[in-house]
């Protein structure tokens, strides 16, 4: 039996092994023929949705697609791969339980992705919070919500303020999508708000080039800082994060303030699994080197039996006139090249010949909001309502499963009539809390919210009190 383990279940890895199963579904049924795939996680997470989810306008769940509901002819093993020794053909995986295990493979398909890259700025580790996974998502929403119910209490001062400021660190497209669904959904809160006034909502972006949305020209990207500036947001241009400490933002400008809501967007780097705990060959950034067919190796140094695709492989980008040039990291390339190698893969175990990933870019398109979005491909720019409407139409097509896209679309329908779903959470972050409060109180120890053992105590515990 040929074994065919994928590393990573995001949107790359989700993808392959979907693709495998079709293309591959005599040997499947064979039993010549075994799919594994490796992820700490159970669904692979659709991440231009992850926006949307912080504006409310996505329910989380909508935004991840389960593994198995959707690849039923994959063993799926709930772990995270530590090491890949290529030269053994074995993975190490650490499961979420039990005993580390070795999974030995005939090909491996490496779309571990990347991860958040974040610099050590003292305070950010203590106090921010990234963009890339949907529980952050959620809980930068609930986090935005829950500071409008503390703040519509208090009276006019340091804590107010401080908890109406929100700090977003990065000016690419994650940073500028959750930014401006962010304060778009701040503005829409103002409605059921009286107590907060537009002006003192305080929405900082941090960028360290001075520009923002590398990815287009600048003249759309200026109309982005306009717009954003326009509904009441600060864009800091050129300016660098130098310290979070205590929840206090200092800037390379010399400017400080104290924020309820620090987000870190800035950037990826190589996951630590492929740039460092692996023998396949890697770039100088630690990603995955491979073929223009998405083999790993070079023309002159090829690696049998090992394929790569996604945000944490160097694929050359054909499409582009220039020696060199790689494919953008993005979900538009990441769900193609998974395409094409699982069809390369199915075609050389079937002994025929592979062909090479070739894209050309459909263009770039960011949401600011409801109602906003700036789209360009090359000449052609559109702003406002209608990029924002591309921006919604491309991506429910683009998001796996016809079952995702209804979901979706019944979510943005209901809010069409109904408006945005914003009941705050964050209880759920801690679900023993209100058990707790109500179980009695004895001389044996209670457990923290992690389950380890907390402060002991005597007595009956207080009168719960019913809201």
């Amino acid at each position: 039996m040929e074994r065919i383990v994928i590393v990573g279940g995001g949107y790359a890895g989700f993808t392959a092994a979907r693709e495998l199963e079709k293309h591959l579904r005599p040997e499947l049924r064979r039993g010549d023929v075994e799919l594994v795939l490796v992820d700490p996680r159970p669904y692979m997470t659709y991440q231009p949705f992850l926006p949307e989810v912080v504006g409310a306008s996505v329910e989380a769940r909508h935004a991840a697609v389960a593994h198995r509901t959707h690849l039923r002819r994959t063993r799926l093993v709930d772990g995270t791969v530590t090491r890949i020794d290529h030269a053994a053909h074995q993975v190490v995986v650490r499961p979420r339980s039990g005993a580390e295990q070795h999974i030995d493979y005939d090909t491996v398909v490496v779309t571990a992705g990347a991860v958040t890259r974040v610099f050590p700025v003292p305070g950010v580790s203590e106090h921010g919070i990234g963009m890339k996974h949907v529980e952050e998502a959620v809980a930068i929403r609930d986090r935005l919500l829950t500071s409008f119910d503390q703040a519509a209490v208090l009276p006019a001062g340091p804590e107010r303020r401080r908890l109406l400021t929100v700090t977003f660190v990065g000016g690419g497209f994650s940073g500028v999508e959750g930014f401006g669904e962010l304060l778009s959904l701040a503005h829409d809160l103002l409605d059921r708000y009286p107590e907060i006034h537009a002006s003192e909502l305080q929405f900082h972006l941090v960028e360290r080039s001075p520009r923002i949305l590398p990815e287009v020209t600048d003249r759309p990207g200026r109309w982005v800082v306009s717009e954003l500036e326009r509904r009441g947001a600060r864009v800091h241009l050129g300016t660098g994060l130098e310290s979070a400490t205590d929840g206090v933002v200092r800037l390379s400008t010399g400017e400080s303030y104290a924020t309820g809501l620090l987000v870190w967007t800035a950037g990826n780097a190589a996951n630590p699994v492929v740039a460092t705990h692996t023998d396949l060959p890697v770039d100088e950034r630690g990603y995955v080197v491979v073929r223009p067919d998405l083999r790993v190796g070079t023309d002159d140094v090829p690696i049998d039996d090992a394929w790569a695709a996604g945000d944490g492989a160097a694929v050359p980008d054909l499409a582009v006139p220039r020696p060199g040039a790689l494919a953008v990291p993005n979900a538009q390339h990441a769900v193609r090249q998974s395409r094409r190698l699982a069809r390369n893969l199915a075609a050389t175990l079937r002994g025929r010949r592979t062909r090479p990933y070739v894209h050309g870019s459909l263009g770039v398109i960011a949401t600011l909001g409801l109602g906003s979005g700036v789209f360009e491909l090359r000449r052609l720019v559109v702003r406002g309502r209608l990029a924002w409407m591309m921006h919604r139409g491309y991506h429910v097509l683009a998001i796996p499963t016809w079952e995702r896209k209804a979901r979706v679309l019944a979510v943005w329908l209901t809010a069409a009539v109904f408006g945005r779903d914003v009941v705050s959470l964050t209880s759920v972050q801690r679900p023993r809390a209100a058990f707790v409060a109500a179980a009695p109180r004895s001389t044996t120890s209670i457990l923290a919210e992690d389950g380890t053992p907390g402060q002991e105590t005597r007595g009956a515990a207080e009168p719960a009190h019913v809201a």
